[in-house]
C-alpha cells in the first residue's frame, strides 16, 4: 500500500466556499464596491492564519505522490497573516484604504478618505477556541519535492476579488 499524508494548512482560491472568513471578506468587497453592501461584519481581526493558492497545493497533492517511497508532508506558506491584512488588501483591490478606530469588538474599519465605516466586528463570529497562530512549516516538502509557493497572498486577494466582482456583477443575488 501506497500511503502518504499531506497536511494542507489554509488553501484558498475564489473556488472557496462563502461561509469561509477568506471568501467572505472578498464576497463582501465586491459587493461594496458595486453599492450592493454596506458593510463587512468580522471576528477576531488579529486572527493569523497561513494562507496559500489552492492550485499551488494540488501541485504539492500531486508531488507528493509522485514519490518512490510514501512520506507525510506539511504544505504551507510558511508566512501568516492576520484577517486585518487580509481585509486591507482586499480593500485596495478596489481603491479603498481602511484605517482602524477602537480595539477589540468595538473596533471598526472605515475607507480612509469618506470616514465610511466598512468593517465592523461582531462578537458572534469569534470561535470560542480561537488559536491566534496557525503556521505551517513546509521545508520538507521544499527540500524532498522541490516545491515552494509561488503566488503571494496579495495575488491570492487579487485573484478572489475579481472573481467576486464578476460574480455579483452578473448576478448580484449570487
Amino acid at each position: 500500500m501506497f500511503s502518504c499524508n499531506g497536511i494542507l494548512f489554509n488553501h484558498e482560491s475564489p473556488r472557496r466556499g462563502e461561509t469561509f472568513v477568506t471568501r467572505k471578506i472578498t464576497r463582501s468587497v465586491a459587493k461594496i464596491s458595486l453599492g450592493q453592501q454596506e458593510f463587512l461584519e468580522l471576528g477576531n481581526l488579529n486572527s493569523k492564519r497561513d494562507w496559500g493558492h489552492a492550485k499551488e497545493y494540488v501541485e504539492a497533492m500531486w508531488l507528493i505522490l509522485q514519490q518512490d517511497e510514501p512520506d507525510d508532508f506539511v504544505i504551507a506558506t510558511g508566512k501568516f497573516y492576520s484577517v486585518r491584512q487580509f481585509v486591507e488588501y482586499a480593500f485596495d483591490e478596489i481603491g479603498k484604504k481602511i484605517v482602524w478606530e477602537g480595539e477589540g469588538v468595538n473596533e471598526i474599519g472605515k475607507e480612509s478618505d469618506t470616514g465610511i465605516v466598512r468593517v465592523k466586528v461582531n462578537p458572534k463570529y469569534y470561535r470560542p477556541t480561537e488559536v491566534e497562530e496557525l503556521i505551517g512549516d513546509a521545508s520538507k516538502a521544499k527540500k524532498k519535492l522541490g516545491w515552494e509557493p509561488k503566488i503571494s497572498l496579495e495575488e491570492l486577494v487579487k485573484e478572489m476579488v475579481a472573481s467576486d466582482l464578476k460574480l455579483m456583477r452578473g448576478n448580484p443575488m449570487a
